[in-house]
């Protein structure tokens, strides 16, 4: 009787382990982390207001940091500046494409995307050469949906690809609204909605028409540094994500009241973007063979992975 207790005794301080009791492979309990812009990182803002990260991981020591692009985050994370960051699906596989060792974690969001322009513009073929389009950059997936639907509506996805400026999503609406050069703005939530709110500009194509079906526009990526040296850091990163998610598909007017001062907005606003029909807060990832696909064959990649396993961590769920 004595050896059973003993026994199980063992076994659940097995299963107990934390991330505070034990010493990972790096020997310490780091983590770095990128975020961009907009309500479809809602879950990362949660996962920072109600320390998630410490809590799953007691002892932590967290570095936040915001950019305007995907491509500020690859190059931070291949000078070893950071650990993780949340993106899209595109600059992600441009980043793989090039060799950069890192991998799909999580899902983290679907939320309105679309092309917003001047009422006086009805579509995409009334775009000119001088016509400017602000995005965040090159290779983001606004430009990726902008060449999606080049490549349907006109056989050739590069049509526009001249016209792009790069600009932070705040950046591009005040661009478009005060009628400066930037003509047309591709953007997300909440910018969305404000623009179109604005009179004289419309949209001429959401991101899911482009598409052409539901897609994860946000996912979170790690390196293989973090996932292989630091395992229990990069499981507390993988469960608060996990948890936030769960906070505000499960308690929406909660989050809002937290998100309305994060982002400076009234609650009621907040919780009509966390609740619009669009919005979508889920740990899968969807989409990627259908990115991968396009980017390949219109040469926005150079080459397509064997398996979605070699682009992303086991026990990531994903569908397309």
């Amino acid at each position: 009787m004595k050896k059973f207790v003993i026994i199980l005794s063992m076994m659940a301080l097995l299963l107990t382990t934390s991330c505070a009791k034990t010493e990972t492979a790096g020997g310490e309990k780091t983590i770095r982390i990128a975020e961009q812009y907009g309500i479809a990182y809602a879950p990362v803002q949660i996962m920072k207001a109600q320390g998630l990260l410490e809590k799953n991981c007691p002892g932590i020591d967290i570095s936040w940091e915001q950019m305007s692009n995907t491509a500020a985050i690859r190059e931070a994370m291949v000078a070893d500046r950071l650990d993780a960051g949340f993106m899209a699906i595109p600059p992600f596989l441009i980043g793989w494409d090039n060799g950069m060792d890192w991998k799909i974690a999580t899902g983290l969001s679907s939320v309105p995307t679309g092309l917003v322009t001047k009422t006086s513009i009805s579509g995409l073929a009334e775009l000119g050469e001088k016509d400017r389009i602000a995005l965040p950059q090159p290779g983001s997936v606004q430009h990726i949906l902008l060449a999606m639907a080049c490549d349907r509506d006109f056989g050739n996805p590069q049509k526009l690809d001249n016209n792009l400026l790069t600009l932070s999503h705040p950046d591009g609406m005040n661009a478009l609204l005060s009628g400066s050069d930037v003509t047309a703005h591709f953007t997300s939530t909440p910018y969305l909605e404000k623009e179109l709110s604005t009179e004289g500009f419309h949209q001429i194509i959401s991101g899911n028409e482009a598409f052409g079906d539901e897609f994860s526009f946000i996912v979170g990526v790690t390196t293989k540094k973090l996932h292989d040296q630091n395992p229990q850091v990069y499981a507390a990163f993988n469960q608060s994500v996990a948890e936030a998610i769960t906070f505000i598909n499960d308690h929406p007017q909660e989050a809002a009241i937290i998100l309305s001062e994060t982002y400076e907005l009234p609650e009621a606003e907040v919780l009509a973007y966390l609740s619009a029909a669009d919005t979508k807060y889920s740990t899968t990832v969807k989409g990627l063979q259908t990115f991968s696909d396009f980017m390949l064959k219109t040469g926005y990649l150079k080459k397509s992975y064997e398996s979605p396993e070699s682009v992303v961590w086991e026990h990531t769920d994903y569908e397309d």
